[in-house]
C-alpha cells in the first residue's frame, strides 16, 4: 500500500485535502469517488510528513489559513505532467484573489480581437465533440482532472479550443469545479452540457457522463451528416443548371439575337422573351446581382425575428417531405437528451427546460413548455405531450408505458431508436423526391432556351425559302 495525498471537491463544491492509502493511483481515484468526491489531484506521498490517516484540510472555508498549508505546499502540481512554472506554485487563495474574464484569460485575449473589440472564443459541435472524447479518455484512463485539461491544453491546433481548453485547466487549478468554469462559455458549453457535468460532479460519476455526452453529440453530428449528404448531389446539380443558364443567358442568347437582328423578319414570341431576358442580364446583370443578394439579406433578417422563427417552423412541420424530416429529428433529440438528463440525475423539471431550448422548433418547444407547467402541477409527462397535439401517439403511448413500468430513461432510449430510423428513412424519401424535381425544373429552363432558339430558326429559314 502507498499514501496519496489528494485535492478534490466534495458535492456540495467544497475544496478538500488529504492523504489516504491505496494500492496506485487508479484505486485511490476509485477510493475518492466512493466517498463522494471529485479529484482534483492525486500525488504519491512517499517520504512526505504527515501520515497516511491525515484528515482533510479545511480549505473550502478558508483557503489560505495555515491549516490549510499543512498538508500540501502545492496541491495543484500534476504527478504525471508538471504543468508549466507559471502554474507550479499558484495556491487557491492567490488564484482567487485576482479573478479574471474567460475572454482575457491567457491566450484568449490575443488571439480572439479584432481591432479594439475582443471576441470570446467559441467551439464548433464537431470541436466540443472532439473535446469531450479526448477529455472522457484521459479521465477513464486515470489522470486526474487537472492533468487531463493540462495535456489538452498543450496540443495546439489553431483554433477555438486552445485558449477555452487553457482558461478551463486555469480555472481547476484556482480550484473551481468544471461546471463551474465550463458555465463561463455559454457559446461553446450549452446548458444541457453543464448540468449533466454539474451532475457528474454531484454523483461522484463525471467520467461516465462525459461519455453519454460523447454519444449524445455523436448522435447529432450523425443526424445533420445525413442530411448535409444528401443534400450535396442536388446542391451540385442545382449549381451546375443555374451557372449553365447565366452563361447562355450572358455569352449564348445575344450571339443569336445579333444574328436574328441581321436577318430581319418576325420572331416567335417565346423567342422575343428569351432575347429580352438576355438584355436585361447583360445591360443590368450588376442591379440584379445586388437586388437578389439584398433580397436574400433581409429574408433572412426577418427569418432571425421571432415572427420569422414562429412562421418559418410552422412551415417546416407542414411540408411535405421536409416537415418529416424536422419531425423525426426534433422527436429523436426530445428523447435522446431527455432520456439522458433523466439518467444522470438532472430533475424532471430542469431536464424539461433544457430540453425545450434544444429540440429546435419553437412549436415542439411550446409544447415541452406546457407539459412542464402540468408537470409542476403534478401530472406526468406523456399526458399532457399527449394533450397537445403535436407530439405523435405512438412518442407518448411508448413513454407512458415507461412511466407506468418506472423505467422511463429505457422507454425514451427505444423512442429514441425509433425516431432515428424514422429520420433516414424520411431523409431518403426527400432525396428520391428532390432529385427528379430538380431535374424538372433545369430541363424545363433549358428546353426553353433551346425550343425558343429553334422557332426563330424555322421562322426564318422559312421565310427566307417563300
Amino acid at each position: 500500500m502507498a499514501t496519496f495525498r489528494y485535492t478534490a471537491k466534495s458535492r456540495d463544491g467544497a475544496r478538500q485535502e488529504g492523504t489516504l492509502d491505496a494500492a496506485d493511483k487508479r484505486a485511490a481515484m476509485a477510493l475518492l469517488t466512493r466517498r463522494g468526491l471529485v479529484p482534483i489531484t492525486i500525488r504519491d506521498d512517499a517520504g512526505g510528513g504527515g501520515g497516511g490517516s491525515a484528515a482533510p484540510a479545511p480549505s473550502s472555508s478558508s483557503p489560505s489559513a495555515p491549516a490549510a498549508k499543512a498538508p500540501s505546499k502545492s496541491p495543484a502540481k500534476a504527478p504525471s505532467k508538471p504543468l508549466p512554472a507559471s502554474l507550479r506554485g499558484r495556491r487557491p487563495g492567490a488564484a482567487k484573489a485576482k479573478p479574471a474574464s474567460p475572454a482575457s484569460s491567457s491566450p484568449a485575449s490575443s488571439l480572439f480581437t479584432f481591432g479594439s473589440a475582443p471576441r470570446r472564443p467559441k467551439m464548433k459541435l464537431k470541436e466540443l465533440q472532439l473535446f469531450t472524447r479526448e477529455l472522457t479518455d484521459l479521465l477513464t484512463s486515470g489522470m486526474t482532472l487537472g492533468n487531463a485539461l493540462h495535456s489538452l491544453s498543450t496540443r495546439k491546433t489553431g483554433k477555438a479550443q486552445d485558449a477555452i481548453v487553457t482558461a478551463l485547466r486555469d480555472d481547476i487549478v484556482a480550484g473551481a469545479s468544471l461546471s463551474s468554469a465550463l458555465a463561463k462559455y455559454p457559446e461553446s458549453f450549452p446548458t444541457l452540457y453543464v448540468s449533466m457535468v454539474r451532475a457528474g460532479e454531484a454523483s461522484g460519476q463525471l467520467p461516465s457522463v462525459l461519455e453519454r455526452l460523447v454519444g449524445h453529440y455523436d448522435r447529432v453530428l450523425a443526424a445533420r451528416e445525413k442530411v448535409g449528404m444528401a443534400l450535396v448531389y442536388p446542391c451540385i446539380v442545382a449549381v451546375i443548371g443555374f451557372g449553365a443558364m447565366i452563361f447562355m443567358m450572358v455569352f449564348v442568347i445575344p450571339t443569336f439575337s445579333q444574328m436574328f437582328e441581321d436577318l430581319g423578319g418576325q420572331l416567335p414570341l417565346p423567342t422575343r422573351v428569351l432575347i429580352g431576358i438576355s438584355a436585361a442580364f447583360v445591360k443590368y446583370g450588376w442591379a440584379i446581382a445586388g437586388g437578389i443578394a439584398l433580397l436574400v439579406w433581409l429574408i433572412r433578417r426577418a427569418l432571425r425575428t421571432p415572427a420569422g422563427i414562429d412562421w418559418k417552423d410552422r412551415v417546416a412541420l407542414r411540408l411535405p417531405a421536409i416537415g418529416n424530416i424536422v419531425k423525426a429529428n426534433a422527436f429523436a433529440n426530445f428523447a435522446h437528451t431527455l432520456g439522458t438528463l433523466l439518467a444522470n440525475g438532472v430533475q424532471v423539471l430542469q431536464a424539461l427546460s433544457i430540453v425545450e431550448d434544444t429540440v429546435g422548433n419553437v412549436h415542439i418547444a411550446h409544447a415541452i413548455r406546457d407539459a412542464r407547467d402540468k408537470v409542476t402541477d403534478g401530472s406526468s409527462i406523456s399526458r399532457p405531450l399527449a394533450q397537445n397535439g403535436v407530439f405523435p401517439r405512438l412518442l407518448t403511448d411508448m413513454l407512458a408505458i415507461g412511466e407506468e413500468s418506472g423505467d422511463i430513461t429505457g422507454a425514451l432510449d427505444h423512442i429514441g431508436l425509433r425516431y432515428d430510423a424514422e429520420l433516414d428513412r424520411a431523409v431518403k424519401v426527400f432525396t428520391t423526391i428532390l432529385e427528379p424535381v430538380m431535374m424538372l425544373f433545369i430541363a424545363a429552363g433549358v428546353g426553353f432556351v433551346a425550343i425558343s432558339m429553334l422557332m426563330a430558326v424555322f421562322e426564318l429559314t422559312s421565310g427566307l425559302q417563300a
